[in-house]
């Protein structure tokens, strides 16, 4: 199963909203509620990208994978 690391990202920078982000990056807010509460069915590469710029992160920071148990 591939999970969002949206929220981990967002704790280590102490980023309180989502707001914030969404205002910063210009992604939709409905967008990264999904991504960040991990309910995402699929992702746009450029939405994937702006937040690996915005993060200064790679996509193995922002996502990750682990075999489902």
């Amino acid at each position: 199963m591939i999970r969002c690391r949206l929220s981990t990202l967002m704790g280590e920078r102490k980023i309180l909203k989502l707001s914030e982000v969404a205002q910063a990056t210009g992604i939709n807010r409905n967008t990264l509620t999904s991504l960040y509460y991990d309910r995402a069915v699929r992702i746009e590469l450029s939405v994937a990208n702006t937040l690996c710029e915005y993060f200064n992160c790679n996509m193995q920071d922002l996502f990750e994978y682990s075999e489902d148990l």
